[in-house]
């Protein structure tokens, strides 16, 4: 597998932990009981902190590209394994 192709699984693997991990820990202006601003949504973050969510989503998208790469080295798994459906059925004798 070529380096490239690398970053770009490790980037999108970041990008998807990031946003995963986004309403993880986050508290609204009622939860911490602060008075809210005039206009701002009941919903909106009062603690929002980029810096632990950006080494966490960097720690799980080392370790997916790590194993995404093992298993396109090794073939642990392939497409064959993950297929659930089975094989159609095959028609006996002249369709009516």
């Amino acid at each position: 597998m070529q380096w490239t192709s690398i970053l770009a699984v490790y980037f999108l693997f970041w990008v998807m932990s990031a946003f995963m991990l986004l309403p993880f820990g986050v508290r609204t202006a009622d939860e911490e009981g602060i008075e809210k601003v005039p206009g701002q949504a009941e919903s909106a973050p009062t603690n929002f902190r980029p810096g632990p969510l950006v080494i966490k989503a960097t720690i799980i998208a080392c370790v997916l590209t790590t194993l995404f790469v093992l298993n396109f080295e090794y073939g642990w798994l392939s497409a064959e394994d993950l297929d659930i459906f089975p094989e159609p059925p095959t028609q006996i004798g002249p369709r009516d």
